[in-house]
């Protein structure tokens, strides 16, 4: 059996690898705010088991309990392997950062960096004996390599991802049975995100007219090609330890 950890399964590119996922050998545990009922009617005519539990990243004080009893559900001594995408992000506040409020702020940070350095270092504990295949796949952004007018927050935390799944890499590296990690940048993807982006205001994001291109265009990949080539990193580990990826490199 192969269990998978997959965060922000509620809608875009989380949802489309829940969906890719399933197999009969397979097991998937979400982690979203809300259950996606279409996702669980999707499994339940599928081979494979999938579970949603109810969460919000944001509560960083819950998280390893969140963890302790996703492993309750684990057999790890009959695993083949045991993955972790952390996906979930937000990309709010859209906005220059003198205007933002402090919760703002704190919101974004803890969902789209201390939730994914909670998560990963439960994983490395809770898998320490674990010998057999273990990745985690953080979900990151090109906008953790290149500045954006309006996106501070988001930037920030996506540049922090970037950093600690090298840092992480560089700590695996020794270790007897490693986890291997990767960061990846998904591209503009066809998601309530890019809605969300085009419905911000032009005095807060300056590139608000090239990302309505991107759409009219036809740029934005679907959600379901991208999801397939993290199932394929995931299962064939075809990536160095620590690497930090764009998807668009690999398709």
């Amino acid at each position: 059996m192969k269990y998978f950890i997959i965060t922000g399964t509620s809608r875009g590119l989380g949802k489309a690898l829940g969906k890719a996922l399933m197999d009969e050998n397979h097991r998937v545990f979400c982690i979203s705010r809300k259950m996606d009922r279409e996702l669980m009617d999707f499994a339940e005519t599928q081979r494979g088991s999938l579970e949603f539990f109810e969460f919000d990243l944001s509560d960083h004080e819950r998280i390893r309990s969140l963890m302790d009893e996703i492993f309750q559900r684990v057999d790890l001594e009959a695993a083949e392997g045991i993955y972790l995408v952390n996906n979930a992000g937000v990309l709010a506040p859209v906005k220059r950062l003198e205007d933002c409020e402090d919760g703002e702020i704190l919101q974004n940070l803890h969902v789209n960096l201390a939730a994914p350095l909670i998560l990963t270092s439960a994983f490395i504990k809770k898998t320490q004996g674990f010998t057999g295949d273990k990745k985690v796949i953080n979900i990151s952004s090109g906008a953790g390599s290149k500045p954006h007018y309006g996106w501070a927050n988001y930037c920030a935390s996506k540049a922090g991802v970037n950093l600690f799944t090298r840092s992480v890499g560089l700590e695996q590296e020794s270790k007897e049975a490693p986890v291997k990690i990767l960061s990846l940048a998904p591209a503009i993807m066809d998601t309530k995100m890019q809605e969300e982006i085009r419905s911000s205001n032009k005095e807060d994001f300056q590139e608000l007219e090239k990302f309505k291109n991107y759409k009219k265009e036809g740029q934005l990949l679907p959600t379901k090609k991208v999801a397939e080539k993290v199932k394929e990193l995931l299962l064939t580990g075809d990536f160095e330890q620590g690497e930090v990826l764009d998807v668009r490199d690999l398709l």
